[in-house]
């Protein structure tokens, strides 16, 4: 008795079942219907069909094979064979089974299966593929019609693990027969040999195929540090790391995943090794292209620290751009010796930049730009006589350095550094990193020099006596000299000031000859003079050297150490 499930394969959908007298009485009749249609079970395998193709959708072809029922094949055959197939298109086939929604299971192939001992020797004494249908899993392998019983071993089943091979059972096969006795019957095939020779052709069709230059769609097959490997249609293409992204990437790992879909643009083609290589950023425009236009000489920029040399530090202003900081313009400090001491890769800092060069691809960027020029305003905030504090950065022969500010050095001659002594090096007084206080004597900000003195810090008996001492206060001193409007007063021991004198006083006259002045005498007899109210001279009489004489201040200035009389 025919199985019901079957029967009602062919009934149209939303049919009744039928009653039970309904069955019983037509029973022959749909028998021999139902065998009818399915008479061509017994063509499963052989030739002789013609296949018309009536529709394609994404993943199958349907095509008319005569039957009630329509085949379809896989459209990835088509893919992996580089063919096109539209509606109309004709082709020989044969049926391998049915599928799970009923359709048949048609292949393309036009091996016939062997009908009796003479063809199986034929074809193993020709090393020639056969049809055979998997129709068990037995120890060791699977049990294989070639129209007599033959034996394929698991490891040359082509099939990878023990659930593998059970989806075989059922399926037609192209294999190889590697042992034939005619006598024992004993007959062993191999599918592996078969399926690994259908994919090296496949592999040589498709290096010849695939043109430099053309775009494909791929799947990423496996990950290295060095690049990925895309299937391209068949065969292995490498995506090197550096054709990934315009920006810099560590590893592919960071943008790319197993099985990812991509779509990548053949770089090139060997076909004698078996290589290509594609690449997955020349499918994007070029960062550099509008970089002449986007970027411009004085602009401020943020971008990352990619990488450190000897000679300066790269910077990823964004994928595909970089620019370099050079050593020289990372620090205004002279103390910089390696950018390292600076900065470090993955650092985000913000640059100006010096200059761009579109066709060399170069950005060159300031770090100290972006800090400001400390010489800007250096002038205000290190004016003559400002007294500074600040650490030795060198030595030289002729000085010392000193770092009075962040990208601003003094300079301390070795002849201001110590008014007690005459130095022969500046290490005689001072080591590097001892704290200084100074004074400023000059400032170029032009020339960026800044001179600075030790010595002058010093208290003198010329400082004591204008603390001392403010205009308008009388004084008394002795005329060292007298020169054409002019004459030179000494006031006590190392204290010299200028007097105006007229015309007539300045007259040279004949200078009596008398001994040396004791200096100190001198001190304690104006000093005494001057508290005692005694005026040496008259105010009218004119000045002559060696004369005492009173006078007022009429001038004092602590910075330049000048001190101005006025007869009194």
């Amino acid at each position: 008795m025919a199985n019901p499930s079957i029967l009602d394969q062919d009934r149209a959908p939303g049919s009744e079942s039928p009653t039970a007298n309904e069955s019983s009485g037509s029973f022959g009749d749909i028998l021999s219907q139902y065998e009818q249609s399915h008479s061509h079970k017994a063509e499963v395998g052989g030739k002789g069909l013609e296949g018309t193709v009536i529709a394609v959708s994404g993943e199958s072809v349907f095509l008319d094979i005569g039957y009630k029922i329509e085949g379809t094949i896989p459209l990835a055959e088509f893919q992996a064979a580089g063919q096109t197939v539209k509606p109309g298109d004709k082709m020989p086939v044969s049926i391998k089974g049915r599928g799970p929604e009923g359709y048949y299971e048609l292949s393309r192939l036009k091996v016939e299966r062997p009908k009796d001992w003479s063809s199986l020797e034929k074809a193993f004494a020709d090393k020639v593929a056969i049809m055979g249908v998997i129709t068990a899993v037995v120890k060791g392998g699977v049990s294989v019609d070639v129209g007599v019983r033959a034996f394929m071993p698991a490891s040359r089943s082509g099939a990878k693990d023990a659930a593998e091979m059970e989806k075989l059972v059922g399926q037609e096969i192209r294999c190889r027969i590697i042992k034939l006795d005619v006598a024992d019957e004993d007959v062993v095939v191999d599918r592996r040999a078969v399926l690994e020779e259908e994919e090296r052709s496949t592999k040589e069709r498709r290096y010849s195929e695939i043109k430099e230059g053309e775009t494909m769609q791929g799947k990423v097959r496996s990950l290295t540090d060095f690049g990925a490997f895309v299937d391209i249609g068949g065969v292995d293409a490498l995506l090197h790391v550096a054709d990934i992204s315009w920006g810099r990437i560590n590893k592919p790992a960071d943008v790319l995943t197993v099985d990812q879909q991509v779509e990548v643009k053949v770089l090139k083609v060997d076909a004698a090794k078996r290589r290509i290589s594609v690449g997955l950023k020349q499918l994007q425009p070029h960062p550099w292209d509008l970089a002449g236009e986007k970027y411009k000489t004085g602009e401020r920029v943020q971008g990352t620290v990619t990488r450190v040399a000897d000679f300066g530090a790269f910077v990823e202003l964004e994928k595909g751009i970089e620019g370099l900081i050079h050593l020289s313009e990372m620090s205004w400090s002279r103390k910089v010796r390696k950018p390292s001491d600076v900065v470090k890769p993955g650092d985000q800092v913000e640059a100006v930049i010096l200059g761009v060069n579109p066709a060399d691809r170069r950005i060159a960027l300031g770090l100290k730009q972006a800090l400001g020029d400390p010489w800007a305003d250096a002038a205000k905030k290190f004016a003559a006589g400002t007294v500074v504090e600040a650490p030795v950065t060198s030595l030289t022969n002729f000085g010392a350095f000193v770092q009075v500010a962040e990208g601003i050095e003094g300079m301390i001659h070795i002849g201001d550094i110590s008014a007690e002594k005459r130095l022969n090096h500046p290490q005689e007084a001072l080591k590097v990193g001892q704290p200084v206080k100074a004074v400023v004597l000059e400032i170029d900000s032009e020339k960026r020099r800044l001179r600075l003195g030790m010595k002058q810090l010093v208290p003198t008996g010329l400082d004591e006596y204008i603390a001392e001492h403010k205009e308008g206060d009388m004084v008394t001193g002795r005329v060292v000299d007298v020169s054409t409007g002019r004459a030179r007063v000494e006031l006590g021991e190392g204290i010299q000031a200028t007097c105006r004198v007229s015309a007539a006083a300045a007259e040279p006259e004949e200078k009596p000859a008398e001994a040396k002045v004791d200096l100190s005498s001198l001190t304690s007899m104006l000093q005494s003079k001057w508290k005692g109210g005694q005026s040496a001279s008259p105010r009218n009489e004119p000045a002559r050297a060696s004369q005492i004489r009173s006078f007022r201040i009429v001038k004092l200035d602590p910075s330049t150490k000048k001190i101005e009389l006025e007869l009194a």
